[in-house]
């Protein structure tokens, strides 16, 4: 069978304003646009934003609805308590993240980067707003950056910065109320930086990093470091839905009236309002994060024409192509297996976790087994950790073994909330029964009425012969 090979085209070089050829780093300013997806979007951050403030002071059953403790080394989220031990469970987390992003861009692009990723919302969401409204509409930024340092540039910038800061200051506190509680974050903002220096060292670094990247760095982090947007092009194909340019509607261009022109009139309204500073007319770029600025820029210029919209649209690339949009294909429905098999896997193993750890174990240092008055005796210790936030009782018994005998000095105990208990246990053997080592059952009750119910093994050890 002979081998399909798609057709060299020398194309030149299409210069990015992000990465410019020259390797020097060129200031972007993104022109105003409203539109019905501004709206949408800004609906969407402003949700995102408030919802992440709210999270620390939310409570659900007596902690944030999402806190982490790290000196306990606990995790609160929506009213589960988790500990250092289902540290497990990060995978499926984890997993589930990466692999909902590659489905999402499966089906819908880079929607994730344009309307959810924290730099996107918090860039364009928090630090442009204040940029547009300390220094003005992109033409007044435009000449003021050109033109000579004088008291109002002076002003401006150092009012903008400054507001930069307070902000960056703002986020670093409210990302510290995460993982120190709010009453906790209080205090120490009201006391000396010294008497709590760690707290502050994370303040401050964060805050640095937040300035750095908000105020200066910007889309460098979506077009340099973010391995997404280069792994685009692997996990989008002819299907998914992008944001583009309709070349065959559009092309060739020429202003109103030109005979033979197609509807762009290479006004170049969707380039100015690009965050990248890319030119969506030259197709796919990995620049491009699907903000969808583009469109409501271009779909108004329409307006004005009085032309259909859509020039530039959320459409799949053989959609702009002239092509039907499959939406139901193998990618997506492999896709689609995995998730639901990821989360039925998920949802069964999270189902067997339970709200409370034990653990059969030897005392430290003691021998593994002694010989007394002609039996062979085991001294073992059972560790018993709550998970919940309130005291549990827990009810312990050893399954019996034919000839063996169990002294346990407490058969119930109560452990204290996000708290830890030893029960010890000494069981005997007659030297002349024993034969070889056997297992020990331990089997704990939850005494919370729902029947949680646990059992640990043991080894019962004594001489070989």
């Amino acid at each position: 069978m002979p081998s399909f090979q798609l057709p060299v085209v020398d194309q030149p070089e299409i210069p990015s304003a992000a990465l410019p050829a020259d390797g020097r780093r060129q200031a972007i300013h993104p022109a105003d646009v409203s539109g019905r997806f501004h709206r949408a979007r800004n609906l969407v951050f402003a949700a995102l934003v408030v919802l992440w403030a709210a999270l620390p002071w939310i409570r659900v059953g007596g902690h944030p609805a999402l806190f982490i403790e790290v000196d306990a080394r606990e995790l609160y989220l929506f009213g589960a308590t988790f500990n250092s031990q289902d540290t497990w469970l990060l995978f499926f987390l984890l997993t589930g993240i990466g692999f909902g992003l590659f489905y999402a861009t499966a089906l819908a692009g880079r929607v994730w980067c344009g309307w959810a990723c924290p730099q996107t919302v918090f860039l364009e969401g928090v630090y442009r707003r204040i940029e547009r409204w300390i220094e003005g509409p992109r033409e007044k930024r435009l000449r003021r950056a050109a033109g000579p340092w004088n008291a109002d540039k002076v002003a401006r910038r150092v009012a903008t910065h400054a507001l930069y800061l307070l902000a960056s200051l703002l986020i670093a506190h409210i990302f510290l109320s995460y993982f120190a509680s709010l009453p906790k974050t209080f205090a120490m903002v009201r006391q000396r930086p010294a008497a709590h220096p760690e707290a502050f060292a994370w303040v401050v670094a964060m805050t640095g990093l937040f300035y750095l990247n908000f105020a200066w760095f910007r889309e460098q982090l979506c077009v340099v470091l973010c391995p997404y947007g280069r792994l685009q092009s692997a996990m989008l194909d002819e299907h998914s839905l992008v944001v583009g340019y309709d070349a065959k509607r559009g092309e060739p261009r020429g202003k109103k009236g030109t005979e033979g022109a197609g509807d762009c009139v290479d006004c170049k309204r969707c380039v100015v309002v690009c965050p990248t500073g890319i030119d969506i007319r030259n197709g796919l770029q990995m620049e491009c994060v699907g903000c969808t600025a583009c469109i409501d820029a271009c779909d108004d210029v329409m307006d004005r024409l009085g032309r259909p919209r859509g020039l530039v649209r959320y459409d799949s690339q053989d959609g702009l192509a002239g092509k039907p949009r499959k939406i139901l294909r193998p990618r997506v429905v492999f896709y689609t297996a995995l998730l639901v098999v990821g989360m039925v896997v998920a949802f069964l193993t999270v189902r067997t976790r339970k709200d409370f750890e034990a653990t059969l174990l030897r005392f430290p240092g003691a021998e593994p087994y002694t010989i007394d008055d002609g039996s062979v005796r085991n001294a073992l210790q059972l560790h018993l950790v709550n998970k919940r936030t309130a005291p549990e009782r827990y009810r312990v018994a050893v399954d019996p073994t034919e000839g063996m005998s169990v002294v346990l000095p407490m058969t119930t105990v109560v452990v204290a909330a996000l708290g830890d208990a030893r029960v010890p246990m000494f069981l005997s053997v007659p030297r002349q029964q024993f034969r070889r080592e056997f297992s020990v059952r331990v089997r704990i009750v939850h005494d919370d009425g729902l029947g949680g119910t646990a059992v640990v093994t043991g080894t019962f050890l004594g001489p070989s012969s």
